[in-house]
């Protein structure tokens, strides 16, 4: 008879336990819980951060958690207006949408992101099943009114905020045990057979609200929100809703939209948000199953 030795230290093998140990309290809590974890940045370019994020999601569906993604795609969208000589701009950190760019993102979103991140999830099973806010009457979008930026008001074009959410699709993805990953468009409400480019992070926070979600966490590329920017010393990493409401016109406009989203979702009755750093392989872990976390949590 053959006998073997483990090759891994018995040190190793008690810290593993250890963290096994320290997720105890949480797989409690959150079992059967609703996430709803918004997944864009640099996470969704990077194919090891990719993979990362796809094994956090099939973690917590394993666990007993009910994880549903919403995702944006500027970096691919961007990507392929530029190759079809298409332009683009931001404002007030959301982009200016022609009906030209329109279709672009529908494109991309439909065709490119969502396929690849149900992709990667369902390469550990068949766990994921993509649709999009038009789907099923998800979502329904009403364009948003001009805005003010730098004392200029800019019409944003084909850009909507969610004004009904239909939760019945996403609800019966769940009990099927299937995790929904949506793409950020939505049909006009007011103008039937138009299509409306909805921020993810918007749409994630909706969604999180009308879910009565435990938890919305939105992951971004930088390691939370920062009461100083660029003081790195200033990173807060708790907030309550009043707080960041009075701090909000002082952000950086590519901060505004996610940290509107949080705070909306939390008045909206979402326990906590959080900002995390999608930069950092599986930041959602660490988020979700750790006493201190990660990013900035915004609280009631």
């Amino acid at each position: 008879m053959t006998q073997t030795t483990s090759t891994v230290p018995h040190e190793e093998a008690a810290l593993k336990t250890e963290v096994l140990i320290e997720s105890l309290p949480w797989l409690k809590k959150f079992r059967d819980a609703i996430m709803v974890i918004k997944f864009g940045g640099n996470a969704m370019v990077n194919e090891d951060l990719l993979r990362a994020f796809a094994e956090d999601v099939v973690y917590l569906r394993l666990a007993g958690i009910r994880p549903v993604v919403v995702h944006g795609g500027g970096p691919q969208i961007s990507e392929m207006l530029k190759r079809l000589d298409i332009q683009s701009e931001f404002k007030g950190g959301y982009r200016v949408t022609t009906p030209e760019a329109m279709d672009v993102v529908r494109m991309v979103l439909t065709g490119k992101v969502t396929p690849e991140l149900v992709e990667q999830i369902n390469a550990h099973g068949p766990f994921a099943a993509g649709t999009t806010g038009e789907d099923a009457g998800l979502f329904v979008g009403r364009r948003r009114d001009p805005i003010e930026v730098d004392g200029e008001m800019i019409d944003l074009g084909l850009v909507g905020d969610v004004v009904d959410v239909r939760v019945e699709p996403v609800l019966s993805m769940l009990e099927d045990g299937l995790i929904p990953v949506i793409a950020g468009i939505a049909p006009d409400g007011d103008q039937a057979g138009a299509s409306l480019n909805i921020n993810a992070d918007a749409a994630a926070g909706a969604l999180a609200t009308a879910l009565g979600a435990e938890k919305l966490v939105i992951l971004t590329d930088v390691a939370g929100l920062y009461s100083n920017w660029p003081d790195r010393d200033s990173l807060v990493s708790s907030i309550t809703a009043d707080d960041l409401e009075a701090l909000l016109p002082e952000l950086e406009s590519g901060m505004i939209p996610k940290m509107r989203a949080c705070l909306d979702a939390v008045r909206g009755g979402v326990h906590k948000a959080a900002i995390i750093d999608g930069r950092e392989p599986h930041s959602v872990l660490l988020e979700i199953f750790t006493a201190r976390g990660i990013g900035t949590e915004v609280t009631p």
